[in-house]
């Protein structure tokens, strides 16, 4: 099968971190104190005024017993076997996240999402939700008018559209009732949680903290840095706020090559290399070989010594006799390049990258998603 210029549908993106000047980081955008969290809430709630868009009622009982219910606190009994069909209340779930040292009387966003058959919440509002956490204790009450996001006007002439219609979002729908106790370290120490595993960051952090206050940081793990604290809560804090604004360079991560199947986007944290190899799939032939450079001072020379480097070169065949040279080096980038120039697809390329992978050549983590 030849293969054609054709265009992709897929979008191939090739994302490169060339290694160059490493910039410093804050601590406090690499890591997190231990025990400084936020809180998952989550509760079942009833959206009214809906324009026809709301649950098909003899297909979700729940939103009819719900309802009952509802007006039954309210003092309106309603008939046995009443048969309701309303088309302007939907059944939503609600959700929100209660943040670190939040007080009672704060106010926090909301999501609101259908879980019946409601076609759009779309100018609906949100009756009183209570929100649980996953001790099943009541942390914030939710209420308020929904706004549905996606919401955009082209130019004059041009009909609005609204993307998803079954979820939208409250800003300050909820109120917090209740406090979560948060603590700020245990005992004499507070430990710093590093977002990834680091074992060079780490140590760059301990030695970061001990030069500014010697002897009072040490590392627990590739993870974990314990630090003495001030026993007072007003110092303790003070003392966090200098740690968090240090400045370090983080180590570089470990080379990783992520794949996008069904995009088909590439991307990459950092130049990657290939070993010497050579494959052969379908009608493609790629060929990588790295041969040396010898480097040695002129004649007479009173200084200077041989250098020996390495140069690699890709070849890249296909049936039609299309041949493609990169001689300034074995990039990974180039490669995805140079196969894409000459159409390949990109489930080629996933095979290719898979088979540079297995056969060692591909010095990186390959992850496919």
């Amino acid at each position: 099968m030849k293969i054609k210029n054709i265009i992709i549908h897929s979008f191939l993106a090739i994302g490169l971190l060339v290694p160059g000047i490493s910039a410093a980081d804050r601590i406090k955008d690499l890591a997190s104190i231990q025990g400084v969290r936020n809180n998952q809430l989550i509760g079942y709630g009833l959206v009214v005024g809906l324009d026809g868009s709301g649950d098909m009622t003899t297909q979700t009982p729940f939103t009819v017993q719900s309802i009952i219910n509802m007006l039954g606190q309210l003092g309106v009994n309603l008939p046995p076997g009443t048969n309701l069909q309303l088309r302007n209340v939907a059944a939503v779930m609600v959700t929100a996240t209660l943040p670190a040292f939040a007080k009672p009387g704060q106010q926090i966003d909301i999501t609101v999402s259908s879980m019946g058959n409601a076609k759009s919440l779309r100018g609906g509002t949100l009756l009183m939700t209570p929100l649980k956490g996953a001790d099943n204790q009541v942390y914030a009450m939710a209420q308020g008018s929904i706004l549905v996001g996606g919401i955009g006007a082209g130019n004059a002439g041009s009909s609005v559209q609204i993307n998803h219609l079954s979820a939208g979002r409250i800003a300050g729908g909820a109120i917090v009732e209740r406090e979560i106790a948060t603590t700020v370290g245990q005992g004499d120490f507070i430990n710093l949680e590093l977002n990834s595993t680091d074992f060079t960051t780490v140590n760059r952090i301990v030695e970061a903290i001990n030069g500014l206050h010697p002897s009072t940081a040490a590392a627990i793990d590739g993870r974990v840095v314990q630090v003495r604290a001030p026993a007072d809560n007003s110092q303790r804090i003070m003392f966090i706020s200098q740690i968090e604004s240090l400045d370090i360079t983080p180590a570089r991560a470990p080379a990783k090559v992520i794949v996008n199947s069904r995009t088909g986007s590439v991307v990459m944290n950092q130049a990657v290399t290939l070993e010497t190899s050579a494959i052969a799939h379908g009608n493609l032939s790629i060929i990588i070989n790295t041969e040396p450079v010898i480097s040695q001072p002129g004649p007479f020379a009173q200084r200077g010594e041989t250098v020996v480097a390495q140069r690699s070169q890709v070849e890249i065949r296909t049936d039609e006799g299309n041949l493609m040279l990169l001689p300034n080096g074995a990039d990974l980038g180039e490669v995805v390049k140079a196969l894409t120039a000459i159409g390949a697809t990109t489930q080629d390329l996933l095979s290719i990258l898979q088979a540079l992978k297995a056969a060692g050549s591909l010095r990186a983590e390959l992850e496919i998603i």
